[in-house]
């Protein structure tokens, strides 16, 4: 065996820290890289060592294998681990690390090269008696055929993806999946399959040694998606037949022997109601939800990792699985916006009862949190918008969803806006607590889980919100410091200020009188105490706290009536913020990929204008109105910022 003394993680964020906690408590000296916005990062600090990487974007730093292995020689590293995202799945990397003398942390560059092309993955998995879907040639489909997946062949995370209903479509979705593959993945190649609507996403855990042994370590259903990716997974996958699950488990170790696979990987398979299923591809690294699995079988999978790299052999068979698990992943986005990712400071994440960081598998039921940020992190629009993964393991499903969603639900995260909502509303929804989970889930269920509207606690909370910041005005006045906010000893108008939340606005309008607190909206409502950044009230005799923090303009208010982010609004509105009628303005930072109109075009409502790249992830702007694009003010390569004007769409 060959024994391992340092390590490099090509890598950043949150799989940066899973495998610097495992290398440390190997006595394993540890070796960051970082970007330029990653310097202060938590996984910078936390390793031993650290190299700049000059730069910000990913191709200019992450993505650069030269710099990567230069990095592991000038700090005297033996191995590099690749993690899991930007070069861990390239052949090419590998074997750069390889030819360099150092020790590479995953599978045979041979192995990674077979399976780097879903195309040509699918041929070798046939060829092993593995089901696959087959192909469908996009110049002879026909409407029987329909709907389709256009994928691209090379990368994943759901880049270069489209579903294709209509025959019309599908020179369009073609090209526009052509053009984000290359871009991501710099392979434009793409394949059409069949689009089998209620399949669920079904993967098996590999684990495989040097000396023959292949292990199928449990599996997960990862069918929650938007966008073709994963939001909530959990192990073992529920409600499938005991045969069905054996033919699961041994296609993916045919798989890993058919290319000579060793080390930790995923094959994932597409499961149909009737119990079929079919080979998607092979994931040649650690998984995102590779905690899932640790939290069922007690292993650390980075341990075995490092260990298989070294030369050790695994025992003849794998660990039992015990009770279940689930796995969300909180993202700074806006579901009901179109997923748009956020960025700006993350001034609390904070998950109350929280058991263990990064593993290891909690004793009894419990909650682990892996994250890459913490109080004080900037979100940057660089890279993905994963903020943490929250990861429940009870006894059983319910146990473990339940324990799961509480957490999320009285979770105090301030900063950007996250999907934490949406994915308390999944966990609690009666079709995912029946096991009745699929790739559509999201879309079939939008209305109760995506957008359901305005929270019922919205209005009491933008109360809150203005009785604390009387309370903190008060507190900081020079006289009469102890007098209750607002008061008065003779009639008077009612304080007034007003909250927006999303698209509503809430006007707050209260006396503080002899008599205590009127609220003109709110008759049935009793103050209790009010401070600075601490609210109880009493409404229909039933009494809640509310915490109130400030940052800027922006207030969150914690209840158990749920988290809600009111912006004030300004008594004075600043009259350079209104725009012109028919602008499109950029929703959030990021990079004009591509323009799909020129100046003068007529377009219709709704029609694209423009992609957005923006945390890995594509974003259409469409026109508001239809009429004649009559500025185009942007090019693609160029960087925009929220609320720069792109283009202006003038009516007829």
């Amino acid at each position: 065996m060959t024994m391992i003394s340092s390590v490099l993680v090509a890598n950043r964020g949150e799989i940066a820290r899973r495998v610097l906690r495992t290398c440390r408590d190997a006595g394993i000296v540890t070796v960051a890289v970082h970007s330029d916005p990653d310097a202060e990062a938590p996984y910078v600090r936390e390793a031993d060592a650290a190299v700049r990487l000059p730069g910000a974007a990913p191709a200019d730093t992450y993505l650069r294998a030269d710099l990567l292995v230069a990095a592991a020689l000038a700090a005297g590293a033996d191995a590099v681990h690749p993690g899991y995202g930007f070069l861990s799945e390239n052949a090419a990397f590998a074997r750069a690390v390889l030819d360099a003398g150092l020790l590479w942390i995953g599978p045979p560059p041979d192995a990674m090269a077979a399976m780097g092309s879903k195309t040509e993955a699918k041929r070798l998995m046939a060829a092993a008696g593995v089901p696959v879907l087959t192909a469908v040639d996009p110049a002879t489909a026909t409407e029987a055929e329909l709907p389709l997946l256009v994928k691209a062949a090379a990368g994943g995370g759901g880049r270069g993806m489209r579903i294709v209903r209509g025959l019309a479509d599908l020179d369009g979705e073609l090209t526009a999946a052509r053009a984000e593959a290359a871009s991501a993945f710099g392979d434009a190649e793409v394949f059409c399959e069949p689009y089998v609507e209620t399949g669920r996403h079904v993967e098996v855990q590999l684990l495989a040694d040097s000396h023959g042994t292949v292990w199928a370590v449990g599996d997960r259903d990862c069918s929650v998606q938007r966008r073709h990716q994963k939001v909530i997974e959990e192990a073992p996958a529920p409600g499938i037949p005991g045969a069905v699950r054996s033919r699961l488990h041994e296609a993916a170790r045919t798989a890993a022997r058919a290319i000579g696979y060793t080390g930790a990987g995923t094959a994932e398979f597409l499961l149909a109601g009737d119990g079929r299923f079919f080979f998607l591809e092979m994931n040649t690294r650690l998984q995102v939800e590779h905690p899932a699995t640790e939290c069922t079988t007690g292993l650390d999978l980075v341990a075995w990792q490092l260990r298989i790299a070294e030369g050790a052999a695994l025992p003849a068979e794998p660990p039992g699985t015990r009770g279940h698990a689930v796995e969300a992943r909180l993202y700074a986005e806006d579901p009901a916006e179109g997923w748009q990712p956020q960025s700006g400071p993350l001034h609390l994440l904070d998950l109350p009862g929280v058991d263990t960081r990064f593993g290891p598998h909690p004793a009894d039921a419990g909650l682990r949190l892996d994250s890459g940020v913490e109080d004080g992190s900037t979100v940057t629009v660089h890279y993905d918008a994963m903020l943490a993964k929250v990861i429940a393991w009870a006894p059983t499903r319910a146990e473990a969803a339940r324990r799961l969603a509480g957490a999320l639900a009285r979770a105090r995260i301030h900063g950007p806006a996250t999907n934490r909502d949406l994915l308390v509303r999944v966990l609690r929804h009666p079709a995912f607590l029946a096991g009745e989970v699929h790739t559509g889930f999201l879309e079939q269920h939008h209305a109760e889980v995506v957008d359901p509207g305005a929270k019922d606690g919205q209005a009491l909370a933008a109360l809150a919100a203005a009785l604390a910041d009387a309370a903190a005005n008060r507190a900081a006045a020079p006289v009469l410091a102890g007098l209750p906010a607002a008061w008065r000893n003779v009639p008077s108008g009612p304080q007034t200020k007003r909250y927006r939340c999303g698209e509503t606005e809430h006007e707050v309008r209260y006396r503080r009188t002899r008599d205590g607190l009127r609220a003109e909206d709110h008759p049935g409502v009793r103050l209790l105490g009010a401070e600075p950044d601490r609210v109880v009230l009493e409404a229909d005799g039933v009494r809640r706290t509310f915490g109130v923090a400030r940052h800027g303009d922006t207030v969150h208010v914690d209840s158990p009536l749920g988290a809600v982010t009111l912006t004030a609004v300004s008594r004075f509105p600043d009259p350079a913020a209104h725009t012109v009628p028919g602008s499109l303005l950029a929703p959030m930072p990021g990079t004009v990929v591509r323009t799909a109109v020129a100046e003068g075009d007529t377009v219709t409502a709704g029609q694209t204008v423009l992609w957005l790249e923006a945390m890995k992830m594509e974003h259409r702007v469409t026109a508001p109105t239809a009429g004649t694009v009559a500025q185009l003010r942007v090019r693609p390569g160029q960087q925009v910022e929220p609320g720069a004007l792109l283009a202006v769409v003038t009516q007829p």
